[in-house]
């Protein structure tokens, strides 16, 4: 055993667990074990009966509001296990301060997520807030509108209906995320060239409706991952990453962000791949395996993701990931997703179709560059067999179209073609 973010070991029974208590009701929940030092072992309490009246006096006294717990007896009534499940009435405050669990440290809360487990805690969210701006404009919403779904009468009860405008409040952020001009922050891209030192183009979209930043951000995008082949008499449009992946991509990052960080949507885009950070981990209520296997989604801002979804910028709710996925179902590298407590991101290669290749030959893939090429001697000795056998995997690989040969003898270099 050891501990984890779900998971705390305390030898004695001293107050600092009650802010881990916070921390799990807070959060995710989580298991406190009393009698256990930090390294797993058990090293027993004296009384652990009477120490379960003394835990549970200490949290019914000092944990405000009360947190939902149970505690159980183990290892011959040696050992105590506290169970912590997640509350509904955020935030749990231990003398006045709210936790959260930081891998296996538990720390205070700061300002920005405190207000968010308070929202959390009404179950209000950020984009139902009155926007600090009232005097908005929305021509871009009502053109969308009308070219796509032939909505013809624009006004506020139009708003009202997307869940936009409320008589109460106003407007809320989600319209001001969808206002012509605004306070928001967007998305900043930058097109990198050989390496991170060189940058061919740098755009920032930002302090406008959000369906304008996904419009630009796309252009940006078909700039440099799509031309045109001339095959006879007719043209061809090539996609080097599928532009379907790339919109799914863009969406999910627009649609899911937290909103009051004002950070951007950074896209850094590279010969062979793009990467996409998203501000803001998972919302609560969701794993990240749940999240990268498609079998559950939560919406952070439902009122944007509804407004996306009539205007056909994504499919059926929480399908964002499994869409990319199948779009690269016959490609060579597929793409990448990793998620932090603070950020998501998605890493999508330029797409090369599965040509059949065997595992030794997929380890040489790896090795090449398809703008550097290579002699056998920056090959060979990272690859888990012999230079012949290298040499000859090559050749096999020529003949499959996947490598291009160049030169002759001890010159004779190796790229992906």
């Amino acid at each position: 055993m050891r501990e984890t973010r779900t998971a705390e070991f305390k030898e004695k029974i001293t107050n600092t667990f009650l802010k881990t208590v916070s921390a799990f009701s807070n959060y995710d929940g989580g298991e406190i074990f009393f009698g256990i030092d930090d390294k797993g072992n058990i090293i027993g309490l004296s009384d652990a009966k009477q120490a379960c009246l003394d835990i549970e006096n200490k949290i019914n006294d000092s944990i405000t509001p009360q947190p939902d717990y149970t505690l159980e007896l183990q290892n011959n009534d040696r050992t105590i296990k506290l169970t912590v499940k997640s509350g509904l009435h955020k935030p749990y405050l231990y003398k006045s301060k709210a936790y959260k669990r930081n891998d296996t440290a538990t720390i205070e809360v700061d300002t920005l997520e405190l207000s968010r487990l308070i929202l959390e805690g009404k179950n209000i969210r950020f984009e139902e807030l009155p926007c600090e701006d009232q005097e908005l404009t929305f021509d871009l919403l009502c053109r969308t509108l009308k070219e796509r779904i032939q909505i013809e009468i624009f006004n506020q009860d139009t708003m009202k209906t997307l869940n936009l405008y409320n008589s109460n409040i106003g407007y809320n952020n989600a319209a001001g995320i969808l206002a012509d001009k605004n306070h928001f922050p967007g998305i900043d891209i930058v097109k990198f060239g050989e390496n991170i030192s060189v940058i061919h183009k740098r755009a920032t979209f930002d302090h406008i409706s959000i369906l304008a930043v996904y419009e630009k951000t796309l252009e940006v995008f078909k700039d440099y991952y799509q031309y045109e082949e001339i095959q006879g008499a007719n043209r061809k449009k090539v996609e080097k990453i599928p532009e379907a992946a790339f919109r799914e991509a863009i969406a999910n990052a627009l649609i899911h962000r937290v909103w009051d960080m004002d950070s951007q949507i950074k896209v850094s885009m590279f010969d062979d791949r793009i990467e996409i950070i998203s501000p803001g981990g998972l919302p609560p209520g969701i794993t990240e395996d749940e999240y990268l296997s498609g079998k559950l989604s939560v919406l952070r801002n439902r009122n944007l993701a509804n407004v996306f979804y009539r205007l056909g910028f994504v499919e059926i709710f929480g399908t964002g990931i499994t869409r990319i996925k199948q779009l690269y179902e016959e490609g060579l590298k597929q793409p990448d997703f990793e998620v932090s407590e603070n950020t998501i991101k998605i890493v999508l290669p330029i797409f090369e179709k599965n040509l059949n290749l065997t595992e030794d030959e997929r380890i040489l893939y790896k090795l090449l560059s398809r703008t550097m090429l290579k002699p056998i001697s920056e090959i060979a000795p990272y690859a888990p067999f012999g230079k012949s056998k290298t040499t000859q995997l090559l050749k096999e690989m020529r003949e499959k179209g996947v490598v291009k040969i160049e030169g002759k003898g001890r010159g004779t270099k190796y790229a992906i073609k």
